[in-house]
């Protein structure tokens, strides 16, 4: 049966299944860090909710999206068959554990009342939550070939445009919205604290993708002179 002319195109049934697969994932994951966060701080407090649905409906639509209009993206993005070097193994771990702390020691902070962060900085942290995603959906729309890994992908070709003309690793900025986003969002100081330990990280893994880029993508040496600054214009 032919489809009338005046409607959409269907999507493919692997999309369609695709992206319900995502959003039943990421329900999952969201109950997930729910169970973690108020089992820990053994109550439910407002600022664990808004940082879940901060962090997870943007994400998700932000994926689903991205599985539409980008799936070979997706796919880069997938940690599977991913190679570290002995350094990059050493620093991920480091972000990893940060990350679960993220999660960990603001709910430990509720549950024994180590700090109080005012109201109006957790709904700033949900803001940075949702700017993190506006920023990598910039970021990836305009350079395909952000994959997981320091690698470089068939195809692979220098971006030098739109946020990447104004710095040179605009993915990242995303990630410290995120991360700050939550440090903010769970409403614990120590959190920030986590936010501190974090930033030497993705340093090192700036400086590390750096070395690789410019020994192996072309033109990377001369756009490192045409686009100075790493990740925030006029200081690094």
């Amino acid at each position: 049966m032919t489809q009338p002319s005046g409607d959409p195109p269907a999507k493919p049934a692997s999309t369609s299944a695709a992206v319900a697969k995502l959003i039943l994932s990421s329900l999952v994951g969201a109950a997930l860090v729910a169970a973690i966060l108020f089992l820990l701080a053994w109550q439910f407090f407002w600022q664990g909710w808004l940082s879940i649905a901060a962090l997870f409906i943007p994400m998700t639509a932000l994926n689903a999206y991205l599985l539409v209009t980008s799936p070979d993206l997706i796919e880069r993005r997938k940690l599977k068959g991913r190679k570290l070097t002995g350094k990059q193994q050493i620093y991920m771990t480091w972000v990893y554990v940060a990350e679960i702390a993220l999660f960990v020691v603001p709910a430990l902070d509720h549950r024994f009342g180590w700090s109080t962060m005012p109201a109006w900085l957790s709904i700033v942290g949900a803001v940075f939550l949702v700017a993190a995603n506006v920023v990598w959906l910039i970021a990836k729309h305009e350079n395909p070939y952000a994959g997981s890994a320091v690698t470089l992908y068939e195809g692979h070709r220098l971006i030098s445009t739109g946020p990447y003309a104004l710095i040179r690793h605009p993915n990242y900025v995303g990630d410290l919205c995120m991360i700050l986003g939550l440090a903010l969002g769970l409403g614990s100081w120590w959190g920030l604290a986590i936010f501190a330990l974090l930033i030497p990280a993705i340093v090192i893994m700036i400086v590390d993708e750096e070395q690789f880029l410019r020994q192996n993508l072309p033109g990377y040496a001369a756009y490192r002179q045409q686009t100075r600054y790493r990740l925030i214009p006029h200081v690094w």
